[in-house]
């Protein structure tokens, strides 16, 4: 129960600074990417104080023996570039750029009845079914590999 909960604060901090630093308004993530036009640097402090708590953070957190709420850290092990990695980095930056949501701005958005938000997380789950059922597709249709 401790997990949820602080799992659930967690969220509600993330999407509290989402919607005070205004980065759930699409015309202000837009506006950063027109860099010709009505170009609004706000964006690039926000990720970099992003990146500058992370990396504290990190450090931080990571001196411990495990988290509060588990037995050990769950942290990438893969360090490649594969192709669904870069596809799907390429589709996110596309996706971005044309509705100015990304799936950390628009779920909190959500929260404070933006339609346009809706049916973004609409589209967006709904690729990620498709994505899902054609990656199944092609595992079935792919004959196992086995490796030593």
């Amino acid at each position: 129960m401790r997990a949820v909960v602080s799992a659930g604060l967690a969220g509600l901090v993330f999407g509290a600074g989402i919607a005070i630093s205004g980065m759930g308004n699409p015309a202000k993530v837009l506006n950063f990417f027109d860099v010709f036009g009505t170009w609004d640097p706000s964006l690039l402090l926000v990720m970099a104080s992003a990146l500058t708590v992370t990396m504290v953070g990190y450090r931080l957190v990571l001196r411990r023996p495990a988290p509060r709420f588990d037995s050990r850290f769950h942290l990438p092990t893969r360090r490649d570039l594969d192709p669904a990695l870069i596809g799907g980095s390429a589709l996110f930056g596309i996706g971005w750029g044309i509705a100015g949501f990304c799936p950390g701005g628009a779920i909190p958005m959500l929260g404070l009845g933006e339609p346009a938000a809706l049916l973004f997380v609409l589209a967006m789950a709904t690729a990620m079914l498709v994505t899902h059922q054609l990656r199944n597709a092609a595992r079935r249709a792919s004959p196992q590999t086995q490796t030593n």
